[in-house]
Order: C-alpha cells, then structure tokens, then sequence
C-alpha cells in the first residue's frame, strides 16, 4: 500500500514543525515548502527552500498527487485567495485551510465553531477595513464555503505557543524572558480573569495533523484547541512557578502604552473571553482532554529548549523589543513598582 503524501505550505514554524512530527509518526510522507535551510535526516521528509508561488506549486503537482495539502499561509488580501485556493483544491483530495480562533467575536461562551465572526457583527468598519489577519482569514473561509467543493477543511487554532513564541495576553518572548534577569512584567488587569485562548504548540499541530486524511472532517471547520481553558492569571502563576517570573497587573491603557502591542491583537482578541468548547474536534479524532500534553508540560519543555539553545534566545532581540524593555523599565521606575 503506498504511503499517504502531504505538503505543508509555510510548514516548518510552531504549528508545522509539530504537525509534521505526528504526521510522520502516523505513516505519512511529507514535504515542507518553507524559507528555512533546513536538513532532513529522514526519507519521509523533505524541505524545499522556496517562495510558496502558484509556479513552484504547479511543478510539485506535475510530480506528485498530494492525498493532503496543509496550507499555513497568511493572506492579507482576500483578493489573492480564490485563485490560490482553486489551484490548491483541484490538485489534492483534501485541502485543510490555517484560518484562527481569533475570526470569533465575543458574542458566545464558550465559544464553538458556529460562533458569530467579527466579520459579521462588528460595526467597526475602520478596523474590518484595515485590519490584516483575522478579517482575511474570515473572508477566505467565506469563499470556501461557496466555492462549490467540499474537499476542505477550516482549522482555527488559539494561539499555540513555542519555542518560537512564547505569548501570555500580547507579551511575548523577550519581555516575558526579563524574568531571567531579574525584571518584573507588565500585564493588563482588565485581561487577568479573562480565559486565555492558549495551547502547546505540540497539542494543536498533532490536532491539526489528525484531521488530515480524515473523512470527518471534509467540508467542516474547527477550533484547534487542547480544551484547557486557563485564566490568563493562571497561565502568570505557570511562568511564576516555572522561572520565578514576577508580574504587575497594570491598567489596560498603560499596558497598550507602554508594552505597545498590536491595538487588533489586544482589544479584538486577547480582551475577549476565549472560553472554547472543542468538543466537536475531539469527536473527529477521536482523541480525549486525557491526550493532551498540556500548557504546564509545555512552558516547561520550550523554557527548558531556551535554556539550552541560545541562539534562539537572540532571535527575539531586535530593536522594537529593545526599545519596548527600556519603556518598561521606565514605567516601573515612574511608578515605583520596582
């Protein structure tokens, strides 16, 4: 019987990289298009250091039939997706599209998969024009819905974090690393008792690796994640008990100030309540809240990979983050919360 084959469009970051693991495991032989130089020490993997272009892609479907096509791309302009979107599904027996949990308003909790979209209710027409992430996303699933196959899948994943990116409301990576110099962290109180829509990285990739090939899920959509369903103050405590980090819950306003998070990503998401029901996509892969890694295992094994690679540290310093600790710094010295 000759082995499954899938390609993983953009599929060697934080959902890819997990993704790819499960696939393997699972019997598949897979291809990563992606812009890193990696190696692969396996003959059922293989990288292709490319640009993702309809060219290259109409050469990969020349030589290959795809039983599965994970497409992890991010398309700002809706307009670019039907085209892109009808050359995918033509060529495989299924496409799963990377849409997000952050195209859900905050209308329902918990939230499921027919949740109300910003893209339906918001009135905000500056941000549903402007905006470059969730409002296209929402917009290409609109298109898949209509487009006359059903040889897709929708997957909107919380936010799934790595060692390529650490998240605990709009903090990331450098500023949560402060701990390790002995700095306290800023965080927005108005977020603090709010559920944070958070997963492993490893617990959503295998999720999204076992709806490939899978007959439930053709023509459906579902929320990749692990079900858990933390305060964003419980996911702090995890980083406390982890690497002793410190916090100061401040207001929401200087927290948009001073931590100069993108306004979108703050006040359309991470101030939301994202209290997921996932139990649509359990039933699908037949997996259980038991088979879940989970979010304490995972701050430990990524700050454990940090520790021990720090060339990834270095990654995360760059001038905007250097610039946003030193208003930090400032901030807790005004304020005398030092």
């Amino acid at each position: 019987m000759a082995k499954k084959r899938i390609l993983l469009m953009a599929g060697a970051g934080t959902l890819g990289g997990y993704a790819t693991i499960d696939l393997l495991e699972n019997g598949w032989t897979v291809d990563v298009i992606c812009l890193n130089d990696f190696t692969s020490y396996n003959k059922n993997l293989r990288y292709i250091k490319a640009n993702v272009t309809d060219e290259l892609l109409r050469g990969l479907f020349a030589e290959n039939r795809y039983d599965c096509i994970i497409d992890f791309m991010c398309y700002g302009d809706k307009d670019m997706y039907p085209a892109r979107g009808s050359l995918l599904l033509e060529n495989t027996d299924q496409l799963i599209f990377l849409s997000s949990y952050r195209v859900y308003a905050d209308e329902e909790h918990p939230v499921r998969e027919t949740s109300p979209q910003l893209l339906d209710v918001l009135d905000d027409q500056e941000f549903l024009n402007r905006e470059r992430y969730a409002i296209p996303k929402s917009h290409c699933e609109k298109w898949l819905r209509s487009c006359g196959k059903n040889n897709w899948t929708i997957v909107r994943p919380v936010i799934s974090f790595s060692h390529y990116r650490l998240d605990l409301v709009c903090t990331g990576a450098y500023q949560l690393l402060r701990a390790c110099k002995g700095k306290k962290i800023l965080l927005p109180q108005g977020a603090r008792n709010l559920h944070a829509g958070l997963s492993w990285a490893a617990d959503s990739g295998r999720l999204i690796a076992r709806l490939a090939g899978n007959s439930k899920a053709m023509g459906e959509d579902f929320t990749i994640a692990s079900g858990e369903n933390y305060h964003w103050s419980e996911i702090a405590d995890m980083y406390t008990r982890a690497m002793g980090a410190e916090f100061i819950w401040v207001p929401v306003a200087d927290y948009h100030a001073v931590s100069a998070p993108d306004a979108a990503a703050l006040f359309y998401d991470r101030m939301f309540d994202r209290n997921i029901d996932n139990s649509k996509l359990l039933a699908a892969t037949g997996l259980t809240k038991a088979d879940m890694y989970g979010i304490p295992a995972g701050i430990n094994r990524e700050l454990d990979c940090l520790a021990k690679n720090p060339g990834l540290v270095a990654r995360f310093e760059t001038p905007h983050t250097l610039a946003v600790d030193a208003k930090i710094d400032a901030y807790i010295a005004e304020h005398g919360l030092a």
